[in-house]
Protein backbone atom coordinates (compact mmCIF):
# COMPACT_ATOMS: atom_id res chain seq x y z
CA UNK A 1 0.00 0.00 0.00
CA UNK A 2 1.41 3.38 -1.02
CA UNK A 3 2.12 6.24 1.33
CA UNK A 4 2.20 9.97 0.62
CA UNK A 5 5.98 9.80 0.91
CA UNK A 6 6.06 7.59 -2.19
CA UNK A 7 5.04 10.62 -4.28
CA UNK A 8 6.77 13.91 -5.05
CA UNK A 9 5.52 17.33 -6.10
CA UNK A 10 7.57 18.81 -8.92
CA UNK A 11 7.34 22.56 -8.96
CA UNK A 12 9.75 24.10 -11.43
CA UNK A 13 13.17 22.70 -10.57
CA UNK A 14 12.11 21.74 -7.04
CA UNK A 15 11.07 18.27 -5.91
CA UNK A 16 9.00 18.44 -2.74
CA UNK A 17 7.04 16.32 -0.32
CA UNK A 18 3.48 16.59 -1.70
CA UNK A 19 2.05 18.26 1.40
CA UNK A 20 1.10 21.92 1.60
CA UNK A 21 -0.23 23.44 4.81
CA UNK A 22 -3.13 25.84 4.35
CA UNK A 23 -2.76 29.60 4.83
CA UNK A 24 -5.17 30.21 7.68
CA UNK A 25 -5.55 33.82 8.78
CA UNK A 26 -5.34 35.76 11.03
CA UNK A 27 -1.96 34.25 11.92
CA UNK A 28 -3.52 30.86 12.65
CA UNK A 29 -1.02 29.53 10.12
CA UNK A 30 1.92 31.10 11.89
CA UNK A 31 5.44 31.51 10.60
CA UNK A 32 6.45 28.74 13.01
CA UNK A 33 3.96 26.34 11.44
CA UNK A 34 5.06 27.15 7.90
CA UNK A 35 8.71 26.74 8.86
CA UNK A 36 8.09 23.19 10.07
CA UNK A 37 6.49 22.24 6.75
CA UNK A 38 9.36 23.79 4.82
CA UNK A 39 12.00 22.10 7.00
CA UNK A 40 10.38 18.73 6.34
CA UNK A 41 10.49 19.28 2.58
CA UNK A 42 6.93 20.39 1.94
CA UNK A 43 5.26 23.78 1.45
CA UNK A 44 4.16 25.92 4.37
CA UNK A 45 1.72 28.80 4.05
CA UNK A 46 1.53 32.01 6.00
CA UNK A 47 -1.31 34.49 5.42
CA UNK A 48 -1.27 38.22 4.77
CA UNK A 49 -4.69 38.68 6.37
CA UNK A 50 -4.45 41.66 8.75
CA UNK A 51 -0.68 41.65 8.42
CA UNK A 52 -0.20 44.90 10.43
CA UNK A 53 -1.83 43.13 13.39
CA UNK A 54 0.38 40.09 12.87
CA UNK A 55 3.47 42.29 12.72
CA UNK A 56 2.46 44.07 15.92
CA UNK A 57 2.19 40.71 17.70
CA UNK A 58 5.40 39.26 16.31
CA UNK A 59 7.67 42.27 16.42
CA UNK A 60 6.02 44.71 18.86
CA UNK A 61 5.44 47.27 16.09
CA UNK A 62 2.62 49.81 16.36
CA UNK A 63 0.95 49.74 12.94
CA UNK A 64 -2.60 49.24 14.26
CA UNK A 65 -2.37 51.88 17.02
CA UNK A 66 -0.91 54.32 14.53
CA UNK A 67 -3.83 53.87 12.14
CA UNK A 68 -6.38 53.97 14.93
CA UNK A 69 -4.91 57.21 16.27
CA UNK A 70 -4.95 58.81 12.83
CA UNK A 71 -8.67 58.15 12.34
CA UNK A 72 -9.82 58.37 15.95
CA UNK A 73 -11.95 61.40 15.09
CA UNK A 74 -14.08 59.23 12.79
CA UNK A 75 -14.97 56.43 15.23
CA UNK A 76 -18.58 57.58 15.80
CA UNK A 77 -19.14 58.41 12.14
CA UNK A 78 -21.12 55.92 10.07
CA UNK A 79 -19.29 57.03 6.95
CA UNK A 80 -15.99 55.14 6.77
CA UNK A 81 -14.93 56.33 3.33
CA UNK A 82 -12.07 58.43 4.76
CA UNK A 83 -10.46 55.40 6.43
CA UNK A 84 -7.48 54.31 4.33
CA UNK A 85 -4.38 52.23 4.97
CA UNK A 86 -1.04 54.00 4.71
CA UNK A 87 0.36 51.99 1.80
CA UNK A 88 3.98 52.55 2.81
CA UNK A 89 3.25 51.23 6.30
CA UNK A 90 1.27 48.31 4.87
CA UNK A 91 4.27 47.42 2.69
CA UNK A 92 6.58 47.70 5.69
CA UNK A 93 4.43 45.35 7.79
CA UNK A 94 4.20 42.81 4.96
CA UNK A 95 7.94 42.84 4.24
CA UNK A 96 8.70 42.47 7.93
CA UNK A 97 6.39 39.45 8.36
CA UNK A 98 7.56 37.78 5.15
CA UNK A 99 11.22 38.73 5.39
CA UNK A 100 11.75 37.48 8.94
CA UNK A 101 9.99 34.23 8.06
CA UNK A 102 12.14 33.65 5.01
CA UNK A 103 15.31 34.42 6.98
CA UNK A 104 14.41 31.64 9.42
CA UNK A 105 13.65 29.03 6.74
CA UNK A 106 15.59 25.79 6.85
CA UNK A 107 15.38 22.63 4.76
CA UNK A 108 14.49 22.06 1.13
CA UNK A 109 10.84 23.10 1.28
CA UNK A 110 9.13 26.34 0.31
CA UNK A 111 7.10 29.04 2.04
CA UNK A 112 4.11 30.62 0.30
CA UNK A 113 1.77 33.41 1.36
CA UNK A 114 -2.01 33.25 1.04
CA UNK A 115 -3.35 36.53 -0.36
CA UNK A 116 -7.11 37.15 -0.31
CA UNK A 117 -8.77 39.34 -2.91
CA UNK A 118 -11.73 39.92 -0.58
CA UNK A 119 -9.57 41.97 1.81
CA UNK A 120 -10.66 45.13 0.04
CA UNK A 121 -9.20 47.42 2.75
CA UNK A 122 -10.86 50.63 1.54
CA UNK A 123 -8.85 50.71 -1.67
CA UNK A 124 -9.00 47.27 -3.30
CA UNK A 125 -6.58 47.59 -6.20
CA UNK A 126 -3.94 49.72 -4.49
CA UNK A 127 -3.78 47.67 -1.30
CA UNK A 128 -3.68 44.37 -3.21
CA UNK A 129 -0.84 45.66 -5.39
CA UNK A 130 1.12 46.67 -2.31
CA UNK A 131 0.49 43.36 -0.52
CA UNK A 132 1.65 41.34 -3.54
CA UNK A 133 4.67 43.52 -4.27
CA UNK A 134 5.80 43.67 -0.65
CA UNK A 135 5.57 39.88 -0.29
CA UNK A 136 7.83 39.50 -3.32
CA UNK A 137 10.19 42.15 -1.95
CA UNK A 138 10.32 40.17 1.30
CA UNK A 139 11.60 37.11 -0.55
CA UNK A 140 8.52 34.89 -0.49
CA UNK A 141 8.80 31.67 -2.53
CA UNK A 142 5.23 31.72 -3.79
CA UNK A 143 1.90 33.54 -3.63
CA UNK A 144 -1.45 31.76 -3.45
CA UNK A 145 -4.31 33.92 -4.72
CA UNK A 146 -7.45 33.15 -2.71
CA UNK A 147 -10.93 34.38 -1.78
CA UNK A 148 -11.88 35.75 -5.19
CA UNK A 149 -11.43 35.22 -8.91
CA UNK A 150 -8.29 37.43 -9.06
CA UNK A 151 -8.90 38.25 -12.71
CA UNK A 152 -6.79 41.41 -12.50
CA UNK A 153 -4.36 40.48 -9.73
CA UNK A 154 -1.37 39.34 -11.79
CA UNK A 155 -1.56 42.44 -13.97
CA UNK A 156 -1.06 44.57 -10.85
CA UNK A 157 2.49 43.28 -10.42
CA UNK A 158 3.56 42.21 -13.91
CA UNK A 159 6.32 44.83 -13.85
CA UNK A 160 7.81 43.54 -10.59
CA UNK A 161 11.35 42.15 -11.07
CA UNK A 162 10.36 38.87 -9.38
CA UNK A 163 7.10 38.43 -11.32
CA UNK A 164 8.38 35.39 -13.22
CA UNK A 165 10.52 34.09 -10.40
CA UNK A 166 7.91 33.79 -7.64
CA UNK A 167 5.51 30.85 -7.91
CA UNK A 168 1.91 32.00 -8.37
CA UNK A 169 -1.07 29.76 -7.65
CA UNK A 170 -4.83 30.19 -7.63
CA UNK A 171 -7.50 28.65 -5.40
CA UNK A 172 -10.65 27.63 -7.28
CA UNK A 173 -13.69 25.54 -6.47
CA UNK A 174 -14.83 24.82 -10.03
CA UNK A 175 -13.53 24.36 -13.55
CA UNK A 176 -15.50 27.45 -14.58
CA UNK A 177 -13.63 29.66 -12.13
CA UNK A 178 -10.32 28.19 -13.26
CA UNK A 179 -11.08 28.88 -16.93
CA UNK A 180 -11.80 32.54 -16.17
CA UNK A 181 -8.43 32.89 -14.44
CA UNK A 182 -6.51 30.98 -17.13
CA UNK A 183 -7.87 33.23 -19.88
CA UNK A 184 -6.81 36.35 -18.01
CA UNK A 185 -3.37 35.07 -17.04
CA UNK A 186 -2.69 33.82 -20.60
CA UNK A 187 -2.79 37.43 -21.80
CA UNK A 188 0.24 38.10 -19.61
CA UNK A 189 1.96 34.94 -20.83
CA UNK A 190 2.00 33.91 -17.17
CA UNK A 191 -0.04 30.79 -16.37
CA UNK A 192 -0.27 29.73 -12.72
CA UNK A 193 2.46 27.47 -11.38
CA UNK A 194 -0.07 25.43 -9.38
CA UNK A 195 -3.82 25.17 -8.91
CA UNK A 196 -5.42 24.48 -5.53
CA UNK A 197 -8.89 22.99 -5.86
CA UNK A 198 -10.78 23.65 -2.65
CA UNK A 199 -13.83 21.50 -2.02
CA UNK A 200 -17.01 21.99 0.02
CA UNK A 201 -15.59 20.47 3.24
CA UNK A 202 -12.90 23.12 3.68
CA UNK A 203 -12.70 25.45 6.64
CA UNK A 204 -13.57 29.13 6.73
CA UNK A 205 -14.94 30.77 3.60
CA UNK A 206 -16.25 28.45 0.90
CA UNK A 207 -16.31 28.91 -2.84
CA UNK A 208 -19.84 27.49 -2.98
CA UNK A 209 -23.35 28.63 -2.13
CA UNK A 210 -25.45 27.22 0.68
CA UNK A 211 -25.93 24.18 -1.58
CA UNK A 212 -22.30 23.24 -0.82
CA UNK A 213 -23.28 19.72 0.29
CA UNK A 214 -24.28 18.84 -3.28
CA UNK A 215 -20.68 19.13 -4.46
CA UNK A 216 -17.84 16.63 -4.19
CA UNK A 217 -14.12 17.44 -4.19
CA UNK A 218 -13.12 14.28 -6.05
CA UNK A 219 -15.59 15.01 -8.84
CA UNK A 220 -14.35 18.60 -9.21
CA UNK A 221 -10.69 17.53 -9.20
CA UNK A 222 -11.38 14.81 -11.75
CA UNK A 223 -13.11 17.32 -14.06
CA UNK A 224 -10.19 19.73 -13.81
CA UNK A 225 -7.61 16.98 -14.38
CA UNK A 226 -9.48 15.82 -17.49
CA UNK A 227 -9.49 19.37 -18.81
CA UNK A 228 -5.77 19.78 -18.13
CA UNK A 229 -4.95 16.58 -20.02
CA UNK A 230 -7.22 17.58 -22.88
CA UNK A 231 -5.47 20.95 -23.22
CA UNK A 232 -1.97 19.54 -22.74
CA UNK A 233 -1.38 21.58 -19.59
CA UNK A 234 0.97 20.22 -16.94
CA UNK A 235 0.16 22.60 -14.10
CA UNK A 236 0.14 20.77 -10.71
CA UNK A 237 -3.37 20.32 -9.32
CA UNK A 238 -3.62 20.29 -5.52
CA UNK A 239 -6.90 19.22 -3.83
CA UNK A 240 -7.88 20.76 -0.49
CA UNK A 241 -10.72 20.42 2.00
CA UNK A 242 -11.59 17.30 3.96
CA UNK A 243 -8.30 15.42 3.42
CA UNK A 244 -7.96 14.11 6.95
CA UNK A 245 -5.61 11.12 6.67
CA UNK A 246 -2.58 10.16 4.65
CA UNK A 247 -4.74 7.57 2.91
CA UNK A 248 -7.19 10.29 1.86
CA UNK A 249 -4.23 12.09 0.33
CA UNK A 250 -2.91 8.98 -1.45
CA UNK A 251 -6.29 8.46 -3.13
CA UNK A 252 -5.98 11.90 -4.74
CA UNK A 253 -2.31 11.43 -5.61
CA UNK A 254 -3.01 8.11 -7.32
CA UNK A 255 -5.79 9.80 -9.31
CA UNK A 256 -3.38 12.37 -10.74
CA UNK A 257 -3.16 15.15 -8.16
CA UNK A 258 0.32 16.55 -7.62
CA UNK A 259 0.00 17.22 -3.89
CA UNK A 260 -2.63 17.97 -1.24
CA UNK A 261 -3.30 21.02 0.90
CA UNK A 262 -4.24 20.28 4.52
CA UNK A 263 -5.10 22.55 7.43
CA UNK A 264 -7.67 21.26 9.95
CA UNK A 265 -5.33 18.83 11.70
CA UNK A 266 -2.74 21.57 12.17
CA UNK A 267 -5.17 23.80 14.12
CA UNK A 268 -4.48 21.80 17.29
CA UNK A 269 -0.69 21.86 17.05
CA UNK A 270 1.58 23.81 19.35
CA UNK A 271 2.80 25.92 16.44
CA UNK A 272 -0.71 27.03 15.42
CA UNK A 273 -1.60 30.60 16.34
CA UNK A 274 -4.94 29.82 17.98
CA UNK A 275 -4.95 30.29 21.77
CA UNK A 276 -4.70 26.96 23.59
CA UNK A 277 -8.20 27.33 25.07
CA UNK A 278 -9.62 27.66 21.56
CA UNK A 279 -7.69 24.59 20.41
CA UNK A 280 -9.49 22.68 23.15
CA UNK A 281 -12.83 23.88 21.74
CA UNK A 282 -11.82 22.35 18.43
CA UNK A 283 -10.92 19.07 20.13
CA UNK A 284 -14.25 18.96 21.99
CA UNK A 285 -16.39 19.70 18.93
CA UNK A 286 -18.90 17.13 17.73
CA UNK A 287 -20.31 17.01 14.22
CA UNK A 288 -23.50 18.79 15.27
CA UNK A 289 -21.41 21.66 16.68
CA UNK A 290 -20.29 22.75 13.20
CA UNK A 291 -22.34 24.90 10.82
CA UNK A 292 -22.09 26.74 7.53
CA UNK A 293 -23.64 30.19 7.77
CA UNK A 294 -23.82 33.50 5.93
CA UNK A 295 -22.68 35.88 8.65
CA UNK A 296 -19.45 36.85 6.86
CA UNK A 297 -19.60 40.38 5.40
CA UNK A 298 -17.77 39.04 2.33
CA UNK A 299 -20.92 37.33 1.08
CA UNK A 300 -19.26 33.91 1.09
CA UNK A 301 -20.70 31.06 3.20
CA UNK A 302 -18.41 30.30 6.13
CA UNK A 303 -17.93 27.11 8.16
CA UNK A 304 -17.38 27.56 11.89
CA UNK A 305 -18.16 26.22 15.33
CA UNK A 306 -21.67 27.17 16.46
CA UNK A 307 -20.39 28.40 19.81
CA UNK A 308 -18.02 30.95 18.27
CA UNK A 309 -18.24 34.15 20.37
CA UNK A 310 -18.55 36.15 17.14
CA UNK A 311 -21.99 34.75 16.34
CA UNK A 312 -24.64 37.22 17.45
CA UNK A 313 -22.15 39.68 18.91
CA UNK A 314 -23.00 43.32 18.29
CA UNK A 315 -19.70 45.08 18.81
CA UNK A 316 -19.20 48.53 17.36
CA UNK A 317 -17.31 48.45 14.04
CA UNK A 318 -13.63 49.22 14.57
CA UNK A 319 -12.77 50.18 10.99
CA UNK A 320 -10.48 52.96 12.17
CA UNK A 321 -8.10 50.34 13.59
CA UNK A 322 -8.75 47.50 11.15
CA UNK A 323 -11.15 48.10 8.25
CA UNK A 324 -9.99 45.15 6.17
CA UNK A 325 -13.39 44.57 4.54
CA UNK A 326 -14.21 48.16 3.61
CA UNK A 327 -14.92 48.43 -0.10
CA UNK A 328 -13.77 51.32 -2.28
CA UNK A 329 -16.60 53.49 -0.94
CA UNK A 330 -15.99 52.65 2.72
CA UNK A 331 -18.90 50.23 3.00
CA UNK A 332 -19.13 46.90 4.81
CA UNK A 333 -22.14 44.62 5.30
CA UNK A 334 -21.52 44.47 9.04
CA UNK A 335 -21.61 48.28 9.37
CA UNK A 336 -25.03 48.27 7.71
CA UNK A 337 -26.30 45.48 9.97
CA UNK A 338 -24.92 47.14 13.12
CA UNK A 339 -26.46 50.53 12.32
CA UNK A 340 -29.80 48.86 11.56
CA UNK A 341 -29.85 47.25 15.00
CA UNK A 342 -28.66 50.48 16.62
CA UNK A 343 -31.58 52.38 15.10
CA UNK A 344 -34.01 49.72 16.36
CA UNK A 345 -32.50 49.63 19.85
CA UNK A 346 -30.88 53.04 20.53
CA UNK A 347 -30.80 52.53 24.32
CA UNK A 348 -29.54 48.94 24.29
CA UNK A 349 -26.07 48.61 25.83
CA UNK A 350 -25.39 45.15 24.41
CA UNK A 351 -26.58 44.96 20.84
CA UNK A 352 -26.99 41.63 19.10
CA UNK A 353 -26.35 41.41 15.35
CA UNK A 354 -27.33 37.94 14.19
CA UNK A 355 -27.06 38.15 10.41
CA UNK A 356 -23.48 39.51 10.07
CA UNK A 357 -20.30 39.62 12.10
CA UNK A 358 -17.50 42.16 12.44
CA UNK A 359 -15.07 39.74 10.86
CA UNK A 360 -12.03 42.00 11.24
CA UNK A 361 -12.28 42.42 15.01
CA UNK A 362 -13.46 38.88 15.70
CA UNK A 363 -10.76 37.23 13.61
CA UNK A 364 -8.16 39.47 15.23
CA UNK A 365 -9.43 38.39 18.68
CA UNK A 366 -9.71 34.68 17.74
CA UNK A 367 -13.47 34.83 18.42
CA UNK A 368 -14.54 33.60 14.99
CA UNK A 369 -13.83 29.87 15.20
CA UNK A 370 -13.75 28.90 11.55
CA UNK A 371 -13.04 25.23 10.99
CA UNK A 372 -13.04 22.37 8.51
CA UNK A 373 -15.88 19.87 8.22
CA UNK A 374 -13.89 17.12 9.93
CA UNK A 375 -12.95 19.17 12.98
CA UNK A 376 -15.15 16.81 15.00
CA UNK A 377 -12.61 14.06 14.28
CA UNK A 378 -9.70 15.91 15.90
CA UNK A 379 -10.36 14.22 19.24
CA UNK A 380 -9.36 10.95 17.55
CA UNK A 381 -5.91 12.32 16.71
CA UNK A 382 -4.74 12.96 20.28
CA UNK A 383 -4.88 11.68 23.86
CA UNK A 384 -7.33 12.73 26.55
CA UNK A 385 -5.51 14.02 29.61
CA UNK A 386 -6.59 13.38 33.24
CA UNK A 387 -8.08 16.88 33.50
CA UNK A 388 -10.33 16.22 30.49
CA UNK A 389 -8.38 18.34 28.04
CA UNK A 390 -6.55 16.96 25.02
CA UNK A 391 -2.81 16.76 24.46
CA UNK A 392 -1.61 19.31 21.91
CA UNK A 393 0.30 17.89 18.96
CA UNK A 394 3.38 19.13 17.16
CA UNK A 395 3.26 20.21 13.53
CA UNK A 396 6.06 17.76 12.77
CA UNK A 397 4.03 14.88 14.19
CA UNK A 398 1.00 15.74 12.06
CA UNK A 399 3.09 16.33 8.93
CA UNK A 400 4.86 12.99 9.29
CA UNK A 401 1.61 11.18 10.00
CA UNK A 402 0.32 12.42 6.65
CA UNK A 403 3.57 11.28 5.01
CA UNK A 404 3.79 7.77 6.38
CA UNK A 405 0.37 6.57 7.53
CA UNK A 406 -1.63 3.88 5.69
CA UNK A 407 -5.12 2.35 5.87
CA UNK A 408 -6.60 5.61 7.20
CA UNK A 409 -4.74 5.09 10.47
CA UNK A 410 -3.81 8.09 12.61
CA UNK A 411 -0.74 7.96 14.84
CA UNK A 412 -1.36 9.27 18.33
CA UNK A 413 1.34 11.42 19.95
CA UNK A 414 3.68 9.94 22.51
CA UNK A 415 2.09 10.13 25.94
Amino acid sequence: MKRVDDFRLRLGKKELAPIMTGGMGVDISTAELSLVAARLGGIGHISDAMVPTVSDRRFKTGFVKEKQKKYKYNVANRDKSVVQFDLARLAEATKLHVGRTMEAKQGDGLIFINTMEKLTMGSPRDTLRVRLSAAMDGGIDGITLSAGLHLGSLALVEDHPRFRDVKFGIIVSSLRALLLFLRKSARLNRLPDYIIVEGPLAGGHLGFGMDWAQYDLKAIVDEILRYMRQEGLSIPVIPAGGIFTGTDAVEFLEAGAAAVQVATRFTVTKECGLPDKVKQEYFKANEEDIEVNLISPTGYPMRMLKRSPSIGAGIRPNCEAYGYLLDGNGNCAYIEAYNRELEKNPDEENLSVRDKTCLCTHMRNFDCWTCGHYTYRLKDTSRRLPDGSYQLLTAEHVFKDYLYSTEHKIALPAA
